[in-house]
């Protein structure tokens, strides 16, 4: 049986033919373009070819560093064609993470989104041995009158059509000889502390991956849709999206994260994977609206919330009809409730929605079921190619990451530490041997260095990623990503980062959702000249300070914030707070802000927040 990756793109050529693969807007345009699998291939053909002339053989890495668009699909996969290895780099990552993953995986050559991405390569190619080639995405990207190393990708194509005979019979001989353990891409890590580590995912590994959805996701056809708005580079996206491409799904590809909400109610998709944040915004939005309504409109709502509750949590979540009067109450509240809130969001063809990559709180899961939201809250890591656990149709428990994937085995070691055994785990890091001794245990556990439990219906449970798991200097454990999930759930708070290692009490550095804020401010006649002003505010701070009382209700009184400060610029990856995957650096912040640590920690406890 070959890869299921090397000649996809034929293979559904042959069944589709004039069938739309993917769609894609033109950065800075309104229209959506569709490409047909015949025309999707033929571009995966030519490109093919072109790296073949180039030189560039079986197992050779090629770097793809660019936003979601569709010339990293086919780069993807006319790679896969040559047996080469697309190694994904995220467009936001800075000149030494991309000098960094160049040269550890040695890539010959790198294909590069925009004008950003093109500069920065610029800028660190001399110090790349290796790097022979630039081909850039782009049309609009000014070259550098230096530059003797780059070819534009429709170049690459003209490249390919006038390829010999010779050129195309080797290109197929290779899809042929293609193995399973041929490395299918190197995922880098985003490193919350150290360098990227590359993960090597084999054809195997994404075969496996491939095949174990299937099992488990029995709701999904042809006719689905799905948006690709998490990056390409991060393995929830690749694996989710070539899944899709695999089931003959129409795969739309969103170019700017900032336009999200636009793309969706443009597209109107029934499946996207996404991060939690994004439907914490979500959530926070409709409980705004549902907030300043009144009476009879506000009664309903709440009416039709706890009808949902009992419909699709007590009864279909369990795969059971509803009493009659139960379905008919809410098949009234789906059509004047559900629906119009669904459409305004742009989810109302909604059939998943696959969701993992940080804890999202249960109310919040909750809440969207009862709305008739199917999120599928699942549970994986790059070194797992995505996935290794997640909601079954029937039967999942909220509160908890779903239950093991088929075909994957998980045990619980110590520290209460999830370990992974399955096809879908890594061979290990790139050039790292030290590095990949340490990831698994001696009988050939993976160590995913997150911390859990079984609960009584199977189901897995996460608790903390071990290494932010903190000690409090009275003794006491934090799981700081629990209340960073809860806090996340409020409409005035856009991040959080939770102290307390080694200190007396918890404290947090807090960003304010200042949209949000002024409007509060305009509303209560607070003055401000400025953000920084605004957040000094005593009634704001006050504010937000009863709210995050209100959002610790049920955690231990040693768990709870006693403290915060508030900052008046957001976390970014650009200056190192964040990770390529949004994931909070704690190293750096509390370097970053250390004297703001401080000082929660110096005044007197009456006051509880600077």
């Amino acid at each position: 049986m070959p890869n299921i990756l090397t000649d996809l793109s034929a293979r559904q050529a042959a069944k589709h033919g004039s069938r739309k693969a993917v769609s894609f807007k033109e950065p800075g345009s309104d229209r959506w373009t569709p490409i047909t699998w015949s025309e999707l291939d033929r571009n995966v053909s030519l490109l093919a070819c072109a790296l073949e002339t180039l030189g560039v053989m079986p197992q050779t890495m090629v770097g793809i560093f660019s936003a979601n668009r569709p010339e990293i699909i086919i780069s993807d996969f006319a790679c896969f064609r040559n047996r080469a290895v697309p190694v994904s780099l995220y467009a936001t990552s800075s000149p030494e993470q991309v000098r960094f993953i160049i040269n550890d995986s040695g890539a010959s050559m790198i294909m590069v989104g925009d004008q950003r991405q093109y500069d920065i390569v610029r800028q660190v190619a001399a110090d790349c041995p290796a790097l022979k080639t630039i081909v850039t995405f782009d049309e609009a990207i000014v070259l550098d009158r230096h530059d003797n190393m780059s070819l534009r990708f429709s170049s690459m194509l003209e490249l390919g059509k006038a390829a010999s005979q010779q050129c195309r019979e080797a290109v197929d001989r290779r899809a042929s000889e293609a193995t399973p353990d041929d490395i299918f891409t190197l995922i880098y890590t985003s490193g919350t502390t150290g360098e990227p580590k590359g993960a090597i995912l084999t054809h195997s590994c994404i075969d496996a991956a491939i095949r174990i959805h299937h099992i488990r996701l029995t709701t999904l056809s042809d006719n689905d849709t799905s948006l690709s708005f998490l990056p390409l580079s991060h393995i929830f996206e690749k694996a989710w999206t070539y899944y899709c491409l695999h089931l003959g799904i129409l795969v739309y590809i969103n170019y700017n994260p900032k336009e999200i909400q636009t793309s969706i109610r443009e597209v109107r998709p029934s499946c996207m994977c996404s991060v939690p944040r994004f439907w914490e915004k979500v959530y926070t939005a409709v409980q705004e609206k549902i907030a300043v309504m009144k009476g009879l409109k506000k009664a309903m709502v709440n009416r039709a919330l706890k009808i949902g509750a009992i419909r699709n949590l007590q009864y279909h979540r369990l795969g059971q009809k509803a009493p009659w009067w139960i379905e008919t109450q809410y098949r009234f509240f789906d059509k004047r409730v559900f629906e119009p809130m669904k459409k305004v969001i742009g989810i109302e063809n909604g059939n998943i929605f696959p969701t993992a990559g940080a804890q999202l709180s249960a109310n919040i899961v909750e809440f969207f079921h009862s709305c008739g939201v199917n999120i599928v809250i699942g549970y994986g890591l790059s070194e797992t190619t995505a996935t290794v656990s997640c909601f079954p149709t029937v039967g999942f428990e909220i509160g908890t990451v779903g239950t093991v994937m088929p075909e994957l085995d998980v045990r619980i070691g110590k520290e209460n530490e999830i370990l992974v055994k399955g096809p879908t785990v890594m061979q290990g890091y790139y050039n790292r041997p030290e590095a990949t001794a340490e990831a698994f245990t001696d009988d050939g556990w993976f160590r995913t260095g997150d911390a859990g439990y079984f609960d009584g219906d199977g189901a897995l449970v996460l608790t903390e990623r071990l290494k932010d798991l903190f000690k409090t200097s009275n003794g006491k454990y934090i799981a700081p990503q629990a209340l960073e999930s809860r806090l996340g759930e409020d409409k005035y708070i856009e991040q959080v980062a939770v102290i307390g290692d080694q200190r007396k009490y918890v404290t947090a550095i807090i960003i304010p959702a200042f949209e949000a804020l002024k409007e509060y401010a305009r509303k209560k006649k607070i003055a401000f000249k400025n953000i920084d002003e605004l957040i000094q505010n005593s009634e704001i701070k006050h504010m937000l300070a009863e709210r995050i009382e209100r959002l610790q209700k049920g955690f231990a009184n040693f768990e709870k914030i006693k403290r915060f400060t508030l900052l008046p610029k957001e976390f970014t990856i650009e200056s190192g707070e964040l990770t390529n995957t949004l994931k909070i650096r704690r190293p750096i912040i509390n370097n970053l802000y250390a004297n703001e640590i401080e000082a929660m920690y110096r005044q007197p406890r009456k006051h509880s927040h600077n």
